[in-house]
């Protein structure tokens, strides 16, 4: 693990798989549409796995007999169906994340969300499941004309929470968080309690791996937040 150089001005982190454990609620969606269409849903755990990479992917696991045209064709009813039903039951916060960012919060840290999902998901999904939360910048996969793994997105955050990329960090559990902040300048940090879709996150070449939100803190100099 790379050393923290700096007190940071700003955290940045992936939204699901990292900060929000989201995958029940858009599992639910996929087994609404796989009985819609006739069709059994795979297992859980099989849908789970590819998370990270988006609503084409889940589908594509889900309907392996369709061609790209088909899963696009999907796509709408499978967003109308998580966001009727997101943030009600499935999405929570992954254990040791609430205290990490109440400790941001505290040590005035500032603190935001750089994520591929739809704006429109993210802006119905976040006030539904953590309205407490106070992020300094969301960032979603439509903000920009591009999104992670290309950096833009993570600069973007950073601007709009007034934070220097060199003196901030950027978390997530995917390879593709880990290529977007290093391309940004900024610390990256790679967990292993999310989905992983990218493989182990010791070979993404990330600052830091952990395994617990209170590691971070640490990193951070809160201390010990999360038991």
């Amino acid at each position: 693990m790379k050393p923290l150089p700096f007190k940071p001005e700003g955290v940045f982190f992936d939204l699901d798989g990292t900060l929000l454990d989201s995958a029940r609620d858009l599992y639910a969606a996929l087994v609404t549409l796989s009985g819609e269409l006739g069709r059994e849903a795979p297992p859980y755990d099989t849908v789970r796995a590819v998370v990270s990479r988006g609503s084409r992917a889940m589908l594509a696991v889900t309907f392996p007999e369709f061609d790209a045209d088909a899963i696009l064709a999907q796509i709408p009813r499978f967003f109308a169906l998580y966001e009727a039903t997101m943030g009600t039951d499935g999405s929570h916060p992954f254990n040791g994340i609430e205290p990490l960012l109440a400790g941001l919060d505290t040590a005035g840290i500032r603190w935001g969300i750089v994520t591929n999902k739809p704006g429109a998901l993210t802006d119905a999904l976040l006030p539904r499941a953590v309205p407490h939360w106070k992020p300094a910048a969301v960032v979603s996969g439509d903000t920009l004309p591009v999104k992670k793994p290309d950096p833009a997105p993570v600069l973007h955050a950073c601007a709009i929470a007034g934070c220097d990329p060199l003196r901030s960090v950027f978390v997530g559990d995917d390879r593709r968080d880990v290529q977007a902040g290093h391309a940004a300048g900024l610390y990256t940090v790679a967990v292993r309690w999310g989905y992983l879709d990218g493989g182990d996150p010791s070979d993404w070449d990330a600052d830091a791996v952990i395994d617990h939100p209170d590691e971070l803190a640490a990193l951070c100099g809160l201390g010990e937040v999360a038991a």
